[in-house]
């Protein structure tokens, strides 16, 4: 009979905490509640004192940011994600973590996240990122990205994104109207997961098809991107996309 999971609940809701004890509850031969945190500073000193098989991890908390403190500790955990935001599923996947769970979470799908730590758990691949990344798990469908404006998280929509651009640390993104908001994800990252309507048309612009206004051919295999918002903004995009480009928009 296998050991019940290490287990640590880290959310700066007690109630959030109160009910997600209730639901491992039930499940006694799988999980053993050994803490709770409330913030990422104390998370951090936890997980890397105890050392538990299993965080469930809300994201926005005091103290120190969750991924910054997920990339510094020394001992990997499995990571399940519990918040209310879907605008971080994108960061979620540059982690240990093996799932994503919308609050309030729900007894059906903590029975999946259960059937899929028990298929890394049995793989006989040592790589505990590869046994993640090789499970085909289920996540949440990306309909915002997270603007952080101080303490505040405003989700914006993805149908409502015209582009993105690089900008030095951060990379900004745009609106119809002009608005501009902040993200700390890379173009990289975002490319791989927005691929439905957005293409990226060079190393420093990633466009929402549905705002494409016109194309014009420019030189040496290149275009102009002319988008449908406020400012008609020009984009031109690199060389090394073209082919990428004519098979997106069927050129």
């Amino acid at each position: 009979m296998k050991k019940p999971w290490n287990t640590l609940i880290i959310d700066d809701e007690k109630l959030a905490r109160q009910r997600l004890n209730r639901l491992l509850g039930d499940y006694k031969n799988d999980f053993n509640i050994s803490g709770e945190a409330a913030n990422g500073d104390d998370a951090f000193k936890m997980i890397e004192k105890i050392k538990p098989d299993i965080i469930f991890l809300d994201i926005q908390m005091p103290g120190k940011n969750v991924f910054s403190m997920l990339s510094e500790l020394q001992h990997k955990p499995f990571v399940i994600f519990c918040t209310a935001y879907d605008s971080y599923a994108l960061e979620a996947f540059n982690t240990y973590s093996v799932d994503y769970l919308l609050k309030p979470v729900e007894i059906e799908r903590l029975q999946q996240t259960i059937q899929k730590i028990e298929k890394i758990s049995n793989s006989n691949n040592n790589d505990l990122y590869e046994n993640i990344k090789q499970i085909n798990f289920h996540t949440p469908a990306i309909t915002s990205i997270a603007h952080k404006l101080g303490n505040k998280i405003i989700p914006v929509k993805l149908e409502e994104i015209v582009y993105f651009t690089a900008n030095d640390k951060y990379v900004n993104f745009y609106n119809q109207t002009g608005d501009t908001f902040i993200t700390d994800q890379t173009l990289s990252l975002l490319s791989q997961k927005l691929q439905s309507d957005f293409l990226r048309i060079s190393k420093s612009f990633l466009i929402n098809r549905n705002f494409v206004k016109e194309i014009h051919k420019y030189f040496k295999g290149k275009f102009v991107f002319i988008m449908n918002d406020k400012a008609l903004t020009r984009l031109i995009s690199g060389g090394m996309y073209h082919s990428a480009i004519k098979e997106f928009f069927d050129l």
